[in-house]
Order: structure tokens, then sequence, then C-alpha cells
């Protein structure tokens, strides 16, 4: 088959730089396993990507939305959010308040223990 030039793509997407991202987006489909839409023709990747372009085969505010879509890591939704009853945090003792003493007496205690010489292991020693 003929070669397939930017120039032939061009006028299907005006602006170079979304040709360029359109083409290179379809060209990852395409070695991920998409169906090419064209014969194949022993051509790359990106040569088909661009056939496909040339034949409108590619519609480029699709493919926008889609590249847009793939990127994104958390799809946002226009759902409200139940409302959970209110809960009282404070009876929970993973959220109690410790107060300034509890805490310098805990840390006093830990830095107390950390200190104690530690026993050491009998060790086979020549004398």
């Amino acid at each position: 088959m003929a070669r397939v030039t930017v120039e032939d793509c061009v006028d299907k997407i005006p602006n170079r730089f979304d040709l360029v991202l359109t083409a290179g987006f379809r060209a990852r489909q395409l070695s991920g396993g998409a169906e090419p839409m064209l014969d194949r023709d022993r051509d790359k990747n990106p040569v088909v990507a661009l056939r496909e372009i040339a034949a409108k085969l590619v519609k480029p505010e699709e493919a926008k939305e889609e590249y847009i879509r793939s990127l994104q890591k958390h799809a946002e939704v226009d759902e409200p959010e139940e409302a959970r009853p209110e809960t009282d945090d404070r009876e929970d003792p993973s959220h109690r308040q410790v107060t300034e003493e509890e805490l310098l007496r805990a840390l006093t205690t830990e830095a107390q223990r950390r200190a104690e010489p530690q026993p050491e292991p009998e060790a086979d020693y020549e004398e």
C-alpha cells in the first residue's frame, strides 16, 4: 500500500499536536491488543494508526475522550454520598484524647525502660 504521511492526516486533525497524541494513543492501543480497523499489511502500529486516521476510522473527539479516560485514576461520579448517622467518636478508645500529663508519664516510663542495662548473654570466653 502507498505510504501514509502526516500530510494525509492533517486535513482530518488540523492540529499537529492533537494528531500526534491521537496517533500515539491509537498505536499504544494496537500494541496492547486492540484489533486494527484496516488490513495491517505488515505495517508497524504507528503507521497503522496514521492510516486509520487518514481513512477517518478514528474520530478525534472520541479518541481524545478515551485517552483522557485511560489516564484518570479516579473517575468522579456526580452521585450524592450516603448520609452516615452521627456517631460519638469520643467513646472509641482509639480516638481518646490523651492529656499532656498522661503523655509525659508514658514517655518517661518508656525512656526509663530503654535506659535500663540489658543483661549480656553468657558467652564462652577463653581465660
